[in-house]
């Protein structure tokens, strides 16, 4: 009792993702604290791990780009139109904007909002499923990504501009409590705050609930106003998010515990 036996765990992971990720959320809430501390830390290192797949998105508010040059926007860089300017004096042309070359900064391509259910019950289920959540839209999106927590009232886990390490975003969310009822259209709007400092081309409200509304007002003009919504539901009651997106458009993945979150991920944030 109060221990954790590494190579045993090991073999049951293996065997089974998804029960010893949802077997090490639980553990978190345990009576012994360094028990719990364990288990935390441990399933943040796996969740980070099984996270960080395909290619992560730009890592800075900006990228400075180097291109051909025009009249409307950038700034000429001499070195790289050298090549430029020394082929139309060979040419015995004048130089124009096509010989130039200039810099840019390109903004982010992608920004992403997390929104976790946590009204009702956190299983070690939820808790795992969210916790993974949180950690692909950390490694895709790292230099714009946002996650809140939502019942009757909106938890701030990260904001989108904010600087906040993976692991400890991981960390917030497996220590996610349930409380309150849902208030699905709370939580988009909040969203939709946290988008208005975003400069990226794509900006994506990811809803992990099963999108049922037990207080609060109607959601689906809230979900009207964003990008782009996808909704992750469990597929053993997806049909209140169905009917969100298809009043409100976006998409709908139906899943079945922590790794389908994660494969369901992994399609969306391309």
């Amino acid at each position: 009792m109060g221990e954790l036996d590494p190579d045993a765990f090991e073999e049951f992971f293996d065997d089974d993702n998804d029960a010893g990720l949802e077997m090490l959320a639980q553990m978190t809430r345990a009576m012994d604290r360094d028990l719990a501390d364990l288990a935390k830390r441990l399933a943040g290192r796996l969740i980070l791990d099984l996270s960080r797949t395909g290619e992560a998105r730009q890592t800075g508010v900006g990228r400075l780009t180097v291109g051909p040059a025009d009249e409307s926007s950038g700034d000429i860089d001499i070195d790289a139109s050298l090549d430029g300017l020394v082929a139309a004096r060979a040419e015995r042309r004048p130089a124009d904007v096509e010989d130039l070359a200039a810099q840019r900064w390109r903004k982010p391509d992608t920004a992403i909002c997390l929104l976790v259910d946590r009204s009702g019950s956190m299983s070690g289920d939820r808790l795992a499923s969210a916790a993974l959540a949180a950690a692909v839209c950390a490694w895709r999106a790292p230099a714009q990504f946002a996650v809140l927590a939502f019942g009757d009232r909106v938890l701030e886990i990260k904001a989108l501009d904010g600087a906040k390490q993976p692991e400890s975003v991981v960390s917030d969310v497996l220590g996610l409590r349930g409380h309150g009822t849902t208030d699905v259209s709370l939580a988009l709007r909040a969203a939709q705050k946290q988008f208005a400092t975003s400069n990226a081309r794509r900006r994506i409200t990811i809803l992990l609930s099963d999108a049922e509304v037990t207080t609060g007002g109607d959601p689906v003009p809230a979900a009207k106003s964003l990008d782009e919504l996808v909704v992750i539901a469990p597929s053993d009651d997806p049909q209140f998010a169905r009917d969100l997106v298809q009043a409100a458009g976006g998409r709908l993945a139906e899943v079945e515990g922590p790794t389908s979150v994660l494969d369901a991920l992994r399609t969306v944030v391309q």
